[in-house]
């Protein structure tokens, strides 16, 4: 977002930006709406001028489309939007799966595994719960982030922000069943026990058959 001298008019920005991702992922502001920006400061309860500087930045980010004088359409995956995505995703993870595999610390390889064990234990015994559904998507967000973060690049981390916030815009329409969840987990533990043998060609095979599994499941072939 621009820096500004006015922190205050910055932070209402930020504030923005956040809340009309809130509004997109949680469904309160469906994908591929279009909205005025009249709406848009109602529901975001945020003044125009920072309202304009969220939706400029987001518009970079190709979640919407502003119209002048006309309204913001909101971002609808569909095939060709989830294909470039997962081919984005995978430019950045595979070199960071094998500085991953190679560097990271045994404990946190160790605990990531340990979650997922207890993740998958919960599901066999208490069934798809709510509570298991938000602790795979946590699950899930800290595995990608933390081999992301084993290359110590600030601007890498940035911009796979940016695809983290395409990959839940993809995923509105996905409905998480208890067998995918548990292919998920398993396919994660395949690339945890390459990384704990050290072992980064075995990483970036599993991670590279896991994104395909991913693509192929969200595009609803499986």
């Amino acid at each position: 977002m621009d820096r500004e001298t006015d922190g205050a008019t910055l932070s209402l920005s930020e504030v923005a930006y956040q809340r009309i991702l809130e509004g997109l992922f949680g469904r309160t502001l469906p994908a591929g709406a279009f909205v005025s920006q009249n709406d848009l400061v109602k529901l975001v309860g945020v003044p125009v001028a920072p309202l304009r500087d969220a939706l400029r930045v987001l518009q970079t980010e190709g979640l919407l489309t502003i119209h002048p004088r006309s309204g913001i359409r909101f971002m609808k995956a569909d095939f060709e939007f989830a294909r470039n995505t997962y081919q984005f995703r995978g430019i950045l993870e595979r070199p960071a799966v094998r500085v991953f595999a190679e560097l990271s610390e045994p404990a946190l390889i160790e605990s990531l595994i340990a979650r997922h064990d207890r993740a998958i234990a919960a599901l066999e015994h208490g069934g798809f719960t709510a509570e298991v559904a938000r602790e795979v998507v946590a699950i899930d967000a800290v595995l990608h982030f933390e081999i992301i973060a084993s290359l110590g690049n600030p601007l890498i981390e940035s911009t796979y922000r940016r695809v983290h916030n395409y990959l839940q815009l993809i995923r509105l329409d996905r409905t998480l069943t208890a067998p995918i969840v548990l292919r998920t987990l398993r396919e994660h533990l395949a690339l945890l026990d390459a990384c704990k043998r050290r072992d980064a060609d075995a990483a970036e095979t599993a991670l590279q058959a896991h994104f395909s599994n991913a693509l192929q499941r969200t595009l609803g072939i499986f």
